[in-house]
């Protein structure tokens, strides 16, 4: 947003329509990735459930523990890439011509 002297506010400059884009890519790519991991970890904890049919607390421990599991590695992926797309990893590198910044 710009205030009313023609800057942007906080003093930070506006983004262009390619790091608009890579940000959607990044965060569609954090999304899926999780999504993705989350269903595997569920599947592997409460996958017995359906494989052998167990019930009772059985059932219910591991279809809890799968979920919770499942949550919390979602959680995780999510923050973890979008932390460093706000750091700027893998990003250009810091000399042009290289192939990273240690190069």
């Amino acid at each position: 947003m710009e205030n009313h002297g023609g800057r942007p506010l906080g003093g930070r400059r506006r983004r262009t329509q390619a790091e608009r884009d890579a940000i959607t890519v990044e965060i569609g790519y954090a999304l899926a990735t999780a999504a993705f991991a989350a269903a595997l970890l569920f599947g592997a904890v409460a996958g017995p459930v359906f494989a052998f049919g167990l019930a009772g607390t059985a059932r219910h421990t591991l279809l809890v523990s799968g979920a919770i599991g499942a949550a919390a590695l979602f959680t995780v992926r999510v923050v973890s890439v979008l932390v460093r797309l706000g750091r700027g990893a893998g990003g250009q590198p810091s000399q042009p011509g290289r192939t990273s910044p240690d190069s």
